[in-house]
C-alpha cells in the first residue's frame, strides 16, 4: 500500500497532519526527521511531507532535509521549518524575520495545483519568527501574505512544495484542502483508505494468529479498549476474555454501568474487585507521581495474578490484547532523537510486566482515537460508550488532590457525577472534550442555614479541545454553572464551596494531577 510519510521535525503539530491525509482518505505515517533511507522505502512512499518544528536552521546542530529524499523523486512538501529547510538546502536564503508572524494571515495565491478549487484570499494560520528571504534557483512564489513574501512556493517542476503556514491546523482555512491537493493532485496518490476495508482486514489477521487459542484483555470501559473488546468478540467469540479491574478509583456506578453495557453487547467480562487493596497502598501518600506509581504497580500485580488463575482455568491463552494507539507509540519512544521530546510513558506501552507469559496484539497500534471512534460506530458500540469523555488511567486518584480517602473518593463521585448529569441534560455533554470535578486539598468557611460551615471545596474543570494537546476552557454558560455549584452544595455532603477554572492548556494541563 503507498503511504504518506510524514517527517517530524519537532512541531506540536506534527500528529495532525498524519490525521488530515487519513481523513481524507489516504494512509500516512510519522517518522522522525532522521529515519533511514530503509525506514522510508519500507513504507512505500507516494510522497513525503516535511512537518514544521521549533528549530531555526542556522542552528549548529539544526534538523536537515537528508539527501536520499531527494534521491526517491516523488513529491515533497515542506510545512514551516519544513518549507525553511528545503530553501536552505537547495541554497536559498533564510534569516530572522524583521516581524515574527503568531497567528491569522491573510494568503494571497496564484493558481496552482495546490490551491486547485480555492478562493484567491483566505486565512492561514502562521507561526514563525525566521523566513524566506531569496529563493534557490528554480523555485518560484505561489502564495504572500502581508509579511511572508514567500508564503508559498514550488520547484520549476511541480515536484517540491513549501508553505509558511500551517495546514493541518483548524485555524487555517482550506488547510484539509491544501494537503488533499497535494496528496491526490501532485503526488497523484489514489485513496488507500477506509475504515471498513480496515476492519475485516484485522478480524481476518487476528483470527488468523490467533487460531482457536484465547486472548485476554484488559477493559477499562473507555472508548479504546471497549472497541478492542468488540474487535475482538467480532473475530474470535468467546476465546476473547476481557479483565475490568475494580480499582475503586472509577466514577459513580462505573463498575455496573460497563458490566451493563457489555451484558447489553453480549459479551462476557471477568470483572476483578480491589478496590480495598488499591486504597490500602495509597494510604498517606499525597505525592501525585508516587500516587501514579503506586496504582500502576498495584494494577500490574492485580492483572497479572488475574491472568494467571485465567491461564490455570483455561490453558490455552497465548495472547494478551491492548488499546495502544499510534499517539501512545509515538510518545512512548525513548528519546534517541533531538527533535522530538519524550512527552510521557503510557499505560499501555511497556507497562506490563515481562513474566507474562503471553504475546502481545495490538489492532490499533497505528490508528488515532477518532478513527477508533469511527470503527466503534461501524462495529455498533453505543453512542453513549464511542462519545464518553477521556478518563485518566489512574482514576479519580489524579482528581484528588493530596491524599486519597474513602470521604474524598465519595465526595468527588457524586459532585462529579452531578457535573456530568447536568451537562447531558442541558445538550452540553458532547459539545465539551473533557468535563470533570476536582477534590482540593483546603477547606473554606461557608453559612448554610443558620450555621457557619468548614468544609470542602470542588473545582469544575470542561475544556474543548482536538486531541488534547492544546485545550481552551469551555464558556459554559452562567445558568448552567450556577445550577451546577446549586446541586453540589445542597446534594453533597461536606461540600461548601464550587469553583470554576479558567486556565487553557498550555499553560496548565488539562488534568490538576
Amino acid at each position: 500500500m503507498n503511504t504518506v510519510v510524514v517527517l517530524d521535525y519537532g512541531s506540536q503539530y506534527t500528529q495532525l497532519i498524519v490525521r488530515r491525509v487519513r481523513e481524507k482518505g489516504y494512509y500516512a505515517e510519522l517518522l522522525p526527521w532522521d529515519a533511514s533511507k530503509e525506514e522510508v522505502q519500507n513504507l512505500n512512499p507516494a510522497a513525503i511531507i516535511l512537518s514544521g518544528g521549533p528549530a531555526s536552521v542556522f542552528e549548529k546542530d539544526a534538523p536537515f532535509v537528508p539527501d536520499y529524499i531527494l534521491e526517491l523523486n516523488i513529491p515533497i512538501l515542506g510545512i514551516c521549518y519544513g518549507l525553511q529547510s528545503l530553501v536552505h538546502k537547495f541554497g536559498g536564503i533564510v534569516e530572522k524575520s524583521p516581524k515574527r508572524e503568531f497567528g491569522h494571515a491573510v494568503l494571497k495565491v496564484k493558481d496552482d495545483p495546490l490551491f486547485e478549487g480555492l478562493p484567491k484570499e483566505f486565512d492561514v494560520w502562521m507561526s514563525h519568527s525566521d523566513r524566506v528571504e531569496k529563493l534557490p534557483e528554480g523555485f518560484f512564489v505561489i502564495g504572500e501574505s502581508e509579511n511572508s513574501p514567500y508564503a508559498a512556493i514550488r520547484n520549476k517542476d511541480g515536484t517540491i512544495y513549501g508553505v509558511q503556514f500551517h495546514p493541518e491546523v483548524t485555524h487555517t482555512s482550506f488547510g484539509d484542502k491544501i494537503l488533499e491537493n497535494f496528496v491526490s493532485k501532485v503526488a497523484n496518490m489514489k485513496k488507500n483508505w477506509k475504515m471498513s476495508d480496515f476492519i475485516e482486514e484485522k478480524i481476518s489477521e487476528i483470527r488468523k494468529v490467533v487460531g482457536n487459542d484465547k486472548v485476554i484483555l484488559g477493559l477499562s470501559g473507555g472508548v479504546d479498549s471497549s472497541v478492542v473488546a468488540l474487535l475482538l468478540d467480532k473475530a474470535i467469540g468467546k476465546n476473547s476474555i476481557p479483565i475490568f479491574v475494580d480499582t475503586g478509583l472509577l466514577r459513580l456506578n462505573e463498575r455496573q454501568e460497563v458490566e451493563e453495557n457489555f451484558r447489553k453487547l453480549g459479551i462476557d467480562i471477568v470483572v476483578v474487585d480491589a478496590k480495598e487493596r488499591f486504597l490500602n497502598n495509597l494510604k498517606g501518600v499525597e505525592d501525585p507521581e508516587e500516587k501514579r506509581k503506586i496504582i500502576g504497580h498495584t494494577f500490574i500485580d492485580v492483572f497479572y495474578e488475574t491472568s494467571m488463575k485465567l491461564l490455570e482455568k483455561h490453558g490455552n491463552i497465548k495472547y494478551l490484547a491492548q488499546g495502544t494507539l499510534y499517539p501512545d507509540i509515538i510518545e512512548s519512544k525513548v528519546n534517541e532523537r533531538k527533535a522530538a521530546a519524550k512527552i510521557k510513558t503510557h499505560h499501555n506501552v511497556g507497562g506490563l510486566p515481562e513474566k507474562l507469559p503471553f504475546k502481545i496484539i495490538e489492532p490499533f497500534r497505528y490508528l488515532f482515537k477518532d478513527e477508533v471512534r469511527k470503527i466503534g460506530k461501524i462495529l455498533g458500540l453505543p453512542d453513549e460508550m464511542i462519545n464518553r469523555h477521556p478518563f485518566p488511567g489512574p482514576g479519580l486518584a489524579v482528581r484528588i488532590i493530596g491524599e486519597v480517602t474513602n470521604e474524598a473518593i465519595k465526595i468527588l463521585q457524586h459532585a462529579d457525577h452531578i457535573f456530568i448529569e447536568e451537562l447531558k441534560k442541558n445538550d452540553l455533554y458532547d459539545k465539551v472534550w473533557q468535563a470533570f470535578a476536582v477534590f482540593l486539598p483546603i477547606r473554606s468557611v461557608g453559612v448554610m442555614g443558620d450555621y457557619r460551615t468548614y468544609d470542602n471545596v470542588i473545582a469544575l474543570r470542561a475544556v474543548n479541545s482536538f486531541d488534547g494537546m492544546t485545550a481552551d476552557w469551555s464558556k459554559l454558560p452562567y445558568e448552567f454553572l450556577n445550577k451546577v455549584a446549586k446541586r453540589i452544595v445542597n446534594e453533597v455532603e461536606g461540600v461548601n464551596r464550587v469553583v470554576y477554572d479558567i486556565t487553557s492548556k498550555p499553560p496548565a494541563t488539562i488534568e490538576w494531577e
